[in-house]
């Protein structure tokens, strides 16, 4: 059998600057070791999903957490039989997540993080607490929290501007936002705090590190990824 190709996702918001020179020298390491996927360079981070062999993508982990900048980049690892990906694109961005709020910043004022044992535990207790999706609607179709709310989002960058329709009425109670790798929330959580919420969390690595440490647990469905794979179920592989 062929080995498994290793799928990773992460990303980390901090300042970066001189990012053409960024971006060749990391496209070069990255064809040098036959990874594909994507990786987006803004200043405010990076933000990457790239697949192959379990050597290569090792060795690209080590070689980019060698940057004092990247030293303690977290990621979220899971395989697939075949390359999702159908090439390498390393992009510059004035964002590398789009919600077009300069006035929000994840490293300066972020939102309180809830680890997924909690937020398990939270559920398990039966606690008064507002699941909140800030996924695109097709996202939440292929599967969400049970009992999650979201606004019907056709894209993220337009969260900023219609955040007015939230219930009013969950101002008051804790109110617990996810995504898919939990970049979305870097800038949804604050953004509902700036917005009055009284207690905002994110889901600290969203919805694939909430089923790397508790499976399927009051999540119903799988969870869309922008690649081939089109959706993971809770234990992390293509949903057939």
């Amino acid at each position: 059998m062929s080995e498994p190709i290793l799928n990773i996702a992460a990303y980390k918001f901090v300042a970066l600057d001189a990012l053409a020179e960024l971006r060749a020298q990391l496209r070069e390491l990255c064809r040098s070791l036959d990874l594909r996927g994507t990786i987006l360079l803004a200043p405010e981070g990076i933000n990457l999903f790239l697949a192959g062999s379990g050597a290569s993508i090792e060795a690209f982990l080590r070689q980019l957490r060698a940057r004092t900048q990247f030293g303690d980049l977290a990621v979220k690892r899971s395989f697939s039989d075949t390359q999702p990906f159908g090439k390498l694109l390393v992009k510059l961005k004035k964002e590398i997540i789009s919600l077009g709020r300069p006035d929000i910043d994840p490293v300066g004022h972020p939102a309180p993080r809830l680890s997924a044992a909690e937020l398990k535990r939270w559920l398990d207790e039966g606690r008064d607490v507002i699941l909140f999706d800030t996924r695109n609607t097709f996202e939440v179709e292929h599967g969400t929290f049970r009992g999650a709310r979201h606004i019907g989002l056709g894209n993220f960058r337009s969260f900023g501007q219609r955040v007015h329709e939230i219930d009013p009425a969950f101002r008051d109670k804790p109110v617990v936002t996810f995504c898919t790798g939990g970049i979305r929330c870097e800038k949804a959580a604050p953004l509902l705090i700036r917005e009055g919420f009284r207690e905002v969390y994110q889901l600290d690595g969203g919805i694939l590190k909430y089923f790397e440490e508790c499976g399927s647990s009051h999540f119903d469905g799988s969870c869309y990824v922008f690649d081939e794979r089109v959706a993971l179920d809770a234990a992390l592989a293509p949903r057939e």
